[in-house]
């Protein structure tokens, strides 16, 4: 889930709690990839970002004789991942600057590339240095223009940490185009061993405060984290007033958030 720092987050770590709030939600994706993966049987796998392990569980789950092995970044995903399966080795990485050994098969990453500025680049990269038949699989969250996240830079741009948070402008650009993503990783792939999709998932909540809970322990951290206590409770205040509004309540109280991610398969040639 978190194998680099996310802008402005670097004076706190992840919450696997926090994360693991809407479990069931988050795994959808990562099985949904895992049935794409065109490999039967690879002998190692490297899940890049495990967070607290939900994602290496669905892979022991599927390749049970593999030797699967997680990264991140996050001391407090790892302390949760090595809780839930002590008898997988996870080790503290950074996704920047990582790069893959020469028996390693199976790359795999559940929503972390999208915290990489040029994370394309680094996609490349990893398969550049990858052996012949090596698969990279990959989703990201692909959510800059929907509302939940269009209003936390309309609330970051609207009060007194206006000028805490400017900085990260930069970092918050939306994602590459399935086709700039193509035209970036086609050269290092077999014939028709590149895949690219969207997947818009549509998730039924309790309420408003259930969809600021669930970005609380993702997209929402650059904005809160940098905030001293007292600023950071306002934001979320306000932040959470603008949520309302823009996911009124259906009939029964529930609300639905909308969802967008990306998705790529490649298989280095």
């Amino acid at each position: 889930m978190s194998t680099v720092v996310t802008p402005g987050s670097s004076a706190q770590d992840w919450s696997a709690t926090q994360y693991l709030k809407f479990a069931a939600q988050r795994n959808r994706p990562v099985r949904d990839l895992i049935a794409q993966i065109p490999l039967s049987s690879p002998k190692k796998i490297v899940d890049l970002g495990c967070g607290p392990a939900n994602s290496t569980q669905a892979l022991i789950e599927r390749y049970p004789s593999a030797q699967i092995r997680g990264l991140d970044n996050s001391p407090d995903m790892l302390s949760k991942a090595r809780a839930n399966l002590p008898n997988v080795d996870f080790s503290l990485a950074d996704l920047s600057t990582w790069m893959p050994g020469p028996d390693d098969e199976l790359l795999f990453s559940n929503a972390v590339f999208h915290w990489l500025p040029d994370n394309v680049g680094h996609m490349a990269r990893l398969l550049s240095a990858a052996r012949p038949g090596t698969v990279l699989a990959l989703q990201m969250p692909d959510n800059y223009l929907e509302p939940s996240h269009v209003a936390m830079r309309e609330t970051a741009a609207a009060g007194p940490w206006k000028d805490i948070l400017e900085p990260l402008k930069p970092a918050l650009d939306p994602l590459q185009s399935p086709r700039e993503i193509y035209n970036r990783l086609h050269a290092l792939c077999t014939p028709d061993g590149l895949d690219v999709w969207h997947t818009f998932y549509s998730h039924v909540l309790d309420g408003p405060e259930q969809i600021v809970e669930w970005v609380k322990g993702s997209g929402l951290r650059p904005f809160i984290d940098p905030l001293e206590k007292g600023m950071r409770e306002e934001f979320l205040r306000k932040y959470t007033e603008r949520i309302a509004e823009v996911y009124p309540r259906f009939e029964d109280g529930k609300v639905l958030l909308r969802y967008p991610r990306v998705f790529i398969i490649a298989e280095r040639k």
